[in-house]
């Protein structure tokens, strides 16, 4: 059987006026700016109106992520469509696509099959130039430092602490460590320098964690972008570059309005990658969907030991939300992957794999239940070469934490293929009160803050802490910034810091290796074993398919 790409499910869909969607979810014509027939910035003026009551708010994560695919932006689509077929009032809210993965290995992040968000082309390309305002603001930043050292350095920045990178939205290696400012005098100061993807600028936190343009701009000024030669930091503040970024920001700010394939009002807005950074739309998105919907579905990236632990540590925290239910969305194929099975392997029933990677599961959802003490249901994704004594193998697992299995078929049905999973959670949301917790305090020092996510969320036996890494955290400490929240820096495709380490491992130690504080995130970057903020392409990149014809259609877009 010939299945249609995503691409084309989404070219076949009739999409509803951007203004007809914004009518669904409560928006007046006048709270929305148009960017042409079906894409809209939505009026932050919104947040204000308290005769707005919040509605509940649902987290979709996942388990840790293998080649075989999880579908969670896929599930969090579906089990919208799902809700609003049930016959509740329902929005989305999910981050924008990089145009790094794009063009990359991975893909876009507007779901998949019949369960997307559309125009899909546009949510993967340029959408509303949030990303390139981004990029710009964080470019603006870096020219007027080098500046500042170039016309005197009255700051006295030594050039050799300058922690402030470019970036660019896109995946190249090239440019990971470059030198520049050379060819003389005249053309800058000679330094080490490099680039980091957009998604892993402090910017793109920054827009994502703010309430409101003062918010934004304040937060900009805080950011440190290197250090004196008698080791005080050195603030966006200081190079007076605040005002112009929160300039080219003003619009990228305001959350974007679009459509799922069946008519739901979708808020996309920001787009931290959670291996590298928050992992989380923005903080506004998130509110405004919470008001215009009695039920408010949102995701955050990789499995739940990264995007859902910065989603509840992090990003409740700082916006004062309280999750109403959580879904942990799962693959029998994935599962089987994390209990040594083949990618090429997974067609044939295997319970012993199934039982080696279930672990990984129960690990994330004990996580949810245990930890945050969240309500919450597993979601599974089914494929067709999935037996019914693997469905029921996963069901009884999971009934012995006390969590209930519904099956998924959201990608192939759209959200016919989710009304199950949204009546559950619907009594999840109406019947079972959640006790929500962070998984550390604030007033921990920062050592023991990043120690209690790896042993309680990772599982892990503790931490080890490089000489490097100790001395930053006594700089970070001295300079009063201890008692923010840790973002982890790791690998998505384990609970280590190991990438080979799949299913639940147990008895190893996370190895901290660098620590820089993210001051107008608002939060510590903790970094562990090999992560690269500036990915490359792989041997054949995914945009070697993409193509436009004549008439501008795009094709081999996933």
């Amino acid at each position: 059987m010939a299945y249609k790409t995503d691409i084309e499910i989404a070219q076949e869909c009739k999409m509803r006026p951007i203004t007809e969607i914004a009518r669904a979810a409560h928006l007046d014509e006048d709270m929305i700016e148009q960017y042409g027939k079906y894409k809209a910035k939505v009026d932050l003026s919104i947040l204000k109106d308290e005769t707005r009551k919040n509605g509940k708010l649902v987290l979709v994560t996942a388990i840790t992520p293998t080649p075989a695919g999880e579908g969670k932006t896929t599930t969090t689509i579906g089990l919208a469509d799902g809700l609003k077929r049930i016959g509740r009032n329902v929005t989305v809210a999910l981050r924008e696509p990089s145009l790094g993965p794009v063009f990359g290995v991975k893909g876009g992040a507007a779901g998949g099959g019949y369960a997307q968000v559309v125009p899909m082309e546009d949510i993967n390309l340029h959408f509303t130039g949030d990303f390139h305002a981004i990029g710009a603001a964080n470019n603006l930043l870096a020219a007027m430092l080098d500046n500042h050292i170039q016309q005197g350095n009255a700051l006295g920045i030594d050039v050799r602490k300058i922690t402030w990178k470019r970036c660019v939205d896109m995946n190249d290696r090239q440019l990971r460590f470059i030198t520049d400012g050379l060819g003389g005098k005249a053309n800058g100061v000679p330094r080490e320098d490099g680039f980091d993807i957009t998604v892993a600028s402090e910017i793109m936190a920054v827009l994502c964690l703010s309430n409101s343009i003062s918010d934004l701009k304040e937060r900009l000024s805080r950011i440190i972008v290197g250090y004196t030669y008698d080791d005080k930091p050195v603030t966006c503040g200081e190079l007076k570059a605040a005002g112009a970024m929160t300039a080219l920001l003003k619009d990228a700010i305001r959350p974007n309005l679009v459509q799922t394939l069946e008519g739901t009002p979708a808020f996309v807005h920001g787009g931290p990658f959670a291996n590298i950074a928050h992992g989380c739309n923005s903080v506004m998105a998130t509110k405004i969907a919470l008001k215009m919907g009695d039920y408010a579905i949102t995701e955050a990236g990789f499995g739940a030991d990264l995007g859902a632990e910065k989603f509840l540590d992090i990003k409740c925290r700082m916006a004062g939300l309280t999750p109403d239910a959580v879904v942990v969305v799962a693959t029998v194929r994935a599962l089987k992957m994390h209990g040594g099975k083949a990618k090429n392997d997974l067609g044939t029933e295997d319970i012993a794999a199934l039982e080696k990677g279930i672990p990984n599961l129960l690990r994330h959802v004990s996580n949810m239940k245990n930890v945050y003490k969240l309500p919450c249901v597993v979601a599974v994704n089914r494929f067709p070469t999935d037996t019914d004594n693997e469905i029921d193998f996963i069901i009884k697992k999971c009934r012995e934490l006390g969590v209930n299995t519904v099956l998924s078929t959201v990608w192939a049905d759209g959200g016919k293929g989710g009304e199950e999973l949204a009546k559950e959670v619907v009594r999840l949301c109406e019947e079972e009160k959640g006790n929500f917790t962070f998984s550390y305090e604030l007033d921990s020092t920062i050592e023991e803050k990043i120690e209690s996510v790896v042993k309680k969320v990772y599982g892990g036996d503790g931490i080890i802490v490089t000489p490097a890494a100790k001395k930053q955290i006594e700089s970070l400490t001295a300079l009063g910034f201890d008692k923010c929240p840790v973002c982890i820096a790791k690998t998505q495709y384990s609970f280590s810091d190991d990438p080979t380490k799949l299913g639940a491992p147990e008895g190893f130690k996370v190895t901290v290796r660098n620590v820089k504080i993210s001051a107008g995130a608002g939060f510590i970057v903790v970094l562990t074993g090999d992560i690269l903020t500036m990915p490359g392409l792989p041997k054949v990149p995914a945009a070697e398919k993409i193509d436009v014809d004549e008439n501008g259609k795009i094709s081999g877009l996933f």
